[in-house]
């Protein structure tokens, strides 16, 4: 057996933490993530630190947030120059392997200016200096919702061979991951990433698909409490999109099986989680038209997504009730392959609360939003508070020293945001609190001096 555990971190692509059933979903959607949970250790208020998809992706990678990398939305390449988890891992004598979606190649959102040429690697083979390190094993596609629907599609193999496949997609992708898994030997312990799109719309239908079977297997859901009286498209889109949640909770089933069979179960760390949620557009009014508007946001639906690990140093069926995000999640894997995270890592490993030391563990979640805007919030346990640059394009401009006041929940009072309290006077004291923990988030984050305005009184 390998001293140093193997780990294979799984990431699902939009899902919300309230379709999990150790989270509080009541039809049986996840009973493998439910089972592991009760093994091992699930964090009940973890977020993302950008919710959206490449940015997301690229402080999971880095563990710097998506300004700091440049990645401050989609269509940005994540730079040559970085270091990833996967170089850290080669650097121990791990194996790496990455199958599915990558989204930080292709440089589409980039300025002429700053790259000459733009690189469009939508639906062609990512070469490998843009794999971010990951050069044992690849099958991957950077926009994977370009190059397949649900049932068929490509990727591109570690050659840029096109590889075709004809089934439900996370099922193809999970047979990629078990092929890397039985390759495997004693001699070097691995680490793999698994990237679903599921259960991620489907762009060029803007709808969601799980399996054939899902709406009606899945009818009878509860209607999130955020979503009851919205309009949306989560009428005809919930189901489904249940439907990929339990179909990549069938796919764990498989890996853990696979891991039993071949007596690797031991000695290997399992993480899952999300790279954002989604609101299925329920905010976001004001996006520009053409544009998905499911995530986005500074809202819990937006940003909340499950965090379950299971496997060594990861037992006992605990739940953890600290604030924990993405930005934890790179520290967090080396650590467990005994790596001590540089300092330039933003945020702390995970390990310190399994072990019960949370001396100084932060008591707010920063937030980077782009795209639909120039956005930063912060999320204590009881409070978030938002807000937005009106002179600034999301998706031309990463930061702004100018931003106003947007959005303030009372978490506690308002668990499914329906009251915006921004401005009303009877908070200013907590929102001057909580402005000026988001001005030091910025300066310490983004290295700049920033002004926050103060909202207007309006009841939206």
């Amino acid at each position: 057996m390998n001293q140093l555990p193997n780990i294979i971190f799984i990431l699902a692509d939009q899902q919300r933490w309230d379709t999990v059933g150790c989270y509080g979903q009541k039809l049986n959607i996840t009973p493998n993530l439910d089972k592991i949970a009760s093994k091992g250790i699930r964090f009940e208020n973890a977020f993302t630190c950008q919710p959206v998809c490449g940015p997301a992706r690229s402080c999971i990678q880095t563990g710097k947030y998506a300004t700091q990398t440049g990645c401050y939305r989609n269509e940005i390449a994540l730079p040559q120059d970085e270091k990833t988890i996967a170089h850290w891992f080669l650097e121990v004598g791990y194996k790496v392997g990455y199958v599915g979606k990558w989204h930080l190649a292709s440089t589409l959102g980039e300025s002429n200016e700053k790259i000459g040429k733009k690189n469009d690697y939508t639906m062609k083979a990512i070469p490998l200096e843009r794999r971010g390190g990951y050069k044992d094993y690849w099958i991957a596609s950077d926009l994977l919702e370009f190059t397949s629907h649900s049932y068929g599609g490509f990727l591109f193999d570690k050659n840029m061979n096109k590889v075709e496949f004809n089934c439900y997609r996370a099922d193809a992708i999970t047979n990629y991951a078990l092929d890397f898994i039985r390759q495997q030997n004693e001699k070097n312990p691995f680490f793999l990433f698994i990237s679903y799109l599921e259960p991620h719309h489907q762009n060029d239908i803007n709808r969601y698909e799980g399996p054939k079977g899902s709406r009606e297997r899945f009818k009878n859901f509860e209607v999130p409490g955020d979503l009851l009286g919205t309009k949306g498209d989560w009428r005809k889109n919930f189901a489904d999109y249940l439907g990929s949640c339990n179909n990549i909770d069938y796919n764990i089933g498989r890996i853990l099986d696979e891991l039993e069979t071949i007596n690797l179960i031991e000695n290997t760390v399992l993480f899952y989680t999300s790279d954002h949620g989604s609101h299925f557009r329920t905010r976001n009014q004001n996006i520009k038209k053409g544009r998905d508007d499911y995530k986005r946001s500074c809202h819990e639906a937006s940003i909340r997504i499950p965090m379950i690990v299971y496997g060594p140093n990861f037992k006992g069926g605990r739940v953890i009730d600290e604030l924990v995000s993405l930005i934890d999640v790179p520290p967090t894997l080396l650590s467990c392959a005994s790596i001590f995270k540089s300092d330039y890592m933003q945020g702390r490993k995970l390990q310190d609360l399994v072990r019960h030391n949370i001396n100084n563990w932060p008591e707010e979640i920063f937030i980077q939003i782009s795209e639909s805007q120039v956005g930063r919030a912060i999320r204590t346990k009881r409070w978030k508070y938002s807000v937005r640059a009106p002179e600034k394009d999301g998706m031309n401009d990463s930061h702004s020293n100018i931003y106003i006041e947007d959005f303030l929940y009372d978490l506690k009072a308002d668990p499914y945001e329906k009251v915006n309290l921004v401005g009303r006077p009877q908070y200013r004291g907590i929102t001057d609190q909580l402005r000026e923990k988001l001005k030091t988030k910025i300066l310490e984050i983004e290295g700049k001096e920033s002004e926050i305005k103060k909202a207007p009184f309006y009841s939206a």
